[in-house]
């Protein structure tokens, strides 16, 4: 039985089936026909894995981001690292990693750092010349920061289902996440030499798109300076950037609508519905992964071939 769903398991994956339904289906069948698991025992267990507090920060972040996207507090930070690097060999790709960067500060969502960033990035750095495949690849790898830049849903969902306090996991992002992206410039700067870069802005142009960045930019302090003060937990750190996103929407920049705020509330709905779906349908595997004992009787299978670590790593990767 257990062979059978990971067959149906595999097919579903290769035929571009949504991940949470692969999870939830091949779970489901060993559970209930393998473990003879009875659903109420799969409905409580994924149940309390989305009760868990520290998820509202989940929305809420996605939240601000979408506002930040249409409000214009992204146009403001893709100009302003634009102007910044621009003319630099790669500038543009490296403009695009420094805003993928800083827009991971905001919101944590990578599907919204694409949108909000590619969007404006991508067309103008092929404009310029750069091969599509690359921006492409770049846009996506760029995304990645948001798992590791704090505030990370990544970080946040890593939190909910291993009990460690989130401000560690944002704290053991920081690191990592600014290595990655000193990393990424530096092959797009050995990459793009010969591309043509992007033209000087002069200082009075720099200071202008400083200064209209500056509400954005301040952005991060108010979410990890408040947990990390001891003043406000995760959830309400969110809830204030989603507040804070608005007023930039509405008063400065003055470019977000009530029929463009509703729209974020949907993409927020949306986006989140998919990623607790995951977590409920990864609740019912990690279920059958316990009850079925199938990772320590790998560690064991291979322990008594003499594996080594290179071994383990290999399977692990």
């Amino acid at each position: 039985m257990y062979i059978l769903a990971f067959v149906i398991s595999f097919f579903l994956l290769c035929f571009s089936v949504p991940i949470f339904l692969v999870f939830g289906i091949g779970s489901s069948i060993a559970a209930i026909l393998g473990l003879n698991l009875p659903w109420s025992v799969l409905i409580q267990v994924s149940f309390g894995a989305l009760t868990k507090h520290v998820l509202i920060a989940v929305p809420l972040f996605i939240f601000a981001g979408m506002v930040m996207l249409r409000g214009g507090a992204a146009t403001r930070l893709v100009d302003f690292a634009t102007k910044l690097v621009g003319h630099w060999p790669g500038g543009l790709g490296i403009a695009m990693v420094i805003s993928m960067g800083f827009f991971a500060a905001f919101c944590g969502s990578i599907l919204a750092a694409i949108t909000a960033v590619g969007t404006i990035m991508m067309p103008k750095m092929i404009e310029h010349g750069y091969p599509k495949p690359f921006v492409v690849v770049l846009a996506a790898s760029a995304a990645l920061l948001e798992a590791l830049i704090p505030p990370s849903n990544a970080a946040i969902l890593f939190s909910a289902l291993t009990n460690v306090p989130v401000s560690q996991t944002f704290a053991a992002g920081i690191v990592p996440g600014l290595i990655l992206l000193l990393f990424m410039v530096g092959v797009v700067l050995l990459k793009c030499r010969s591309i043509k870069s992007a033209e000087k802005s002069n200082t009075r142009e720099r200071l202008i798109a400083a200064k209209n960045a500056v509400p954005a930019l301040i952005t991060p302090g108010i979410i990890l300076g408040g947990i990390y003060a001891g003043l406000l937990t995760p959830s309400e750190s969110a809830a204030i950037a989603g507040l804070w996103a608005m007023i930039m929407g509405f008063v400065i920049y003055r470019e977000l609508t009530i029929s463009g705020l509703i729209a974020c509330l949907k993409e927020t709905a949306s986006i989140t519905a998919v990623i607790f779906a995951i977590i409920a349908t990864a609740t019912f595997l990690s279920v059958v992964l316990t009850y079925t004992q199938l990772p320590q009787k790998i560690i064991v299978y291979f322990t008594e071939l003499g594996a080594g670590i290179y071994v383990f790593g290999s399977l692990w990767h």
